[in-house]
């Protein structure tokens, strides 16, 4: 899945709406958030969550994913332990979002129960800190502080305290990259990542290759590959879920109206078209 040359229904809509934001996406860079890809975040809503349908993200770093809620009408509640993030979130929200309106809750994850007690989730949707690859601040409560043992464990707590917030026969989906550990060895992180779902009652149900800019990489990897033959990496795992009968799940979403480009239409003519 390369999101810049995948396209959904009313493309220009959403996602580039996040595009836009420019400025903020500046200011995010400086906090130390990755910009989430907005094209993915409007195909996964489309796709995975109901129209209207309210969307929760525990690690709710950065403003793409609320925004692309808003534009797509549906609510979207996120948990950021970072106060200053959250302040820069709502600022970018504000600039551009109409009703309904993003909403922030400033705390920790591993309360999310506490926090975001009176929702009712259609659609989990997150993309977590990938253990101690970006370490975001010097709070012990961070995840990105800890060893990947300690990481490991509170990870799946919010796993599990998250999806008991989720609507029965709905869908879940996480964005994550596996990690080095110290020697160079994998840690495994979206084999984990699937582990914590599923002791938390959910079932692995799609999974999808987001292939990232390469930017650069061949340079970084030449060294790494001729003394340790270490391969580069240039994917994301996105991993998606479901909480019961993913056939209920889909009934609630209802149809999806997409759009295919004239090149691949006169080369695929059995595409539908919308």
């Amino acid at each position: 899945m390369r999101g810049e040359h995948v396209v959904g229904q009313e493309h220009t809509s959403a996602s580039s709406k996040a595009m836009d934001l420019a400025g903020g996406f500046s200011d995010a860079h400086k906090s130390g958030t990755s910009i989430f890809d907005p094209v993915l975040t409007e195909l996964a809503y489309r796709w995975f969550c109901p129209p209207g349908g309210l969307v929760l993200d525990p690690f709710a770093g950065g403003s793409v994913r609320g925004i692309v809620a808003s534009a797509l009408g549906r609510q979207y509640v996120g948990v950021e332990l970072r106060a200053e993030q959250v302040a820069a979130n709502r600022e970018q929200a504000e600039a551009i979002c109409q009703d309904p309106v993003p909403v922030w809750h400033t705390g920790d994850s591993r309360n999310i129960g506490a926090l975001c007690g009176d929702v009712l989730a259609d659609f989990v949707f997150s993309c977590p800190p990938y253990a101690d690859l970006e370490v975001y601040s010097d709070n012990p409560q961070d995840l990105s502080t800890l060893g990947y043992t300690d990481f490991r464990r509170e990870y799946s707590e919010i796993i599990g305290a998250t999806c008991a917030l989720l609507k029965p026969d709905r869908f879940a989906c996480f964005v994550v990259g596996d990690v080095r550990d110290k020697k160079g060895f994998y840690y495994g992180f979206p084999w984990h990542t699937i582990d914590a779902f599923e002791r938390a009652g959910l079932r692995l149900y799609n999974e999808a290759v987001l292939v990232t800019a390469i930017g650069s990489l061949p340079i970084r990897v030449g060294k790494a590959f001729t003394s340790a033959r270490k391969l580069g990496k240039t994917h994301q795992n996105v991993l998606v879920f479901c909480n019961g009968d993913p056939k209920r799940a889909t009934d609630a979403i209802g149809s999806v109206e997409f759009a295919v480009s004239d090149e691949l239409a006169e080369q695929f003519p059995q595409c539908p078209q919308s």
